[in-house]
């Protein structure tokens, strides 16, 4: 008697087990979907595409980088004191100089360095030393937050702690102060060649706070689940636990965090440099360039400072964008 399209149809014992479930098997051996696969097909592009604001910072951005990889082919001019001549100095911008007859699109500086090529060599010099410095701030602060959070006890106390202490102090101050401090113990860190890792050490070690808090929070929450409980059962050691099992479900902060403290960073290098313990003068770097144009600023040499000026703020303000929209898009709470 016929029951029906619903109806229970018992299988047929003649066909064997492997071939019923063929489908069932094959649909279990697909391989998992790869991380580009995944992006690709959530809304993370579509908000992307959708925010016009975070489009045109996305390219500023890009622009900006490019023109600073590339300064080396791109620049009109050489910045090294046997490029320069010293009768160009302070010539205004679109203006033939006139004592060579030469013509810069934005001017020159008191040494008589072309602005633009200075402004593109002074941008590498502080993108270098801020990614630089937040790569050397995440590594720590990821280190330490790992440690704290996963031993616990007295490790976990005196790390934040010590984290506590410092962010009673501005970040600038810390990095003056490691600065000065590097360069009073070590007086041949003054040199041309060293003031780069001195900049990148006071940058990491004021920024590593924020990093070491954020992962230590989500270790805690990590460190309850099954997978490290059954990592633990087989015998791993705790490193290896850390950094294989831990590490991947914890870094979806830092790569916000570390967007945004690269604006920072930028900010904290040019205010150090502005402030005469960054990079020297032959250096060009973007807060040296505005030191130098600020003491012609008053006697009509303006374009000295205010192209620099406005190329830091294009960078970070373009920068802080990017950082704001993937701290949105990554929030589970405001998708």
């Amino acid at each position: 008697m016929d029951d029906g399209g619903d109806a229970y149809t018992k299988p047929d014992p003649n066909v064997p087990v492997s071939g019923r479930s063929r489908s069932t098997t094959a649909a279990a051996m697909v391989a998992p979907r790869g991380f580009i696969a995944k992006v690709a097909d959530s809304d993370l592009i579509y908000a992307f595409w959708r925010s016009k604001l975070t489009v045109l910072a996305t390219f500023i951005t890009l622009a900006i980088f490019l023109s600073a990889a590339f300064a080396p082919w791109i620049a009109p001019h050489g910045v090294t004191p046997a490029d320069v001549n010293l009768l160009n100095a302070r010539t205004p911008p679109m203006q033939s100089s006139m004592f060579t007859g030469q013509s810069f699109w934005l001017g020159t500086d008191d040494q008589g360095r072309d602005l633009l090529s200075a402004i593109l060599y002074g941008t590498r010099i502080s993108l270098a030393v801020g990614f630089a410095g937040v790569a050397f701030a995440a590594v720590l602060g990821i280190t330490l937050g790992l440690i704290a959070g996963y031993f616990r006890g007295w490790v976990d106390t005196l790390i934040m702690r010590i984290a506590d202490v410092q962010l009673t102090f501005p970040s600038i101050l810390i990095a003056l102060l490691i600065d000065g401090t590097a360069r009073g113990l070590f007086p041949e860190l003054t040199r041309e060649g060293s003031a780069f890792y001195v900049l990148v050490l006071s940058i990491g070690l004021s920024f590593w706070v924020q990093y070491a808090r954020t992962v230590r929070g989500s270790t805690l929450v990590e460190v309850n689940k099954e997978y490290v409980l059954a990592a633990r059962l087989i015998g791993l050691p705790p490193f290896l636990i850390m950094l294989r099992h831990v590490l991947p479900n914890v870094l979806g902060p830092v790569l916000v965090i570390a967007t945004i403290n690269l604006a920072l960073a930028i900010i904290t290098e040019a205010t150090l440099s502005f402030l005469g313990v960054g990079v020297p003068p032959t250096q060009p770097s973007l807060g040296t360039l505005i030191r130098i144009g600020q003491d012609y600023l008053f006697s009509g040499e303006w374009w000295i400072t205010i192209f620099p000026g406005v190329m830091l703020a294009v960078l970070v303000l373009a920068v802080n964008l990017l950082g704001d929209w993937l701290r949105d898009a990554l929030n589970p709470r405001l998708r």
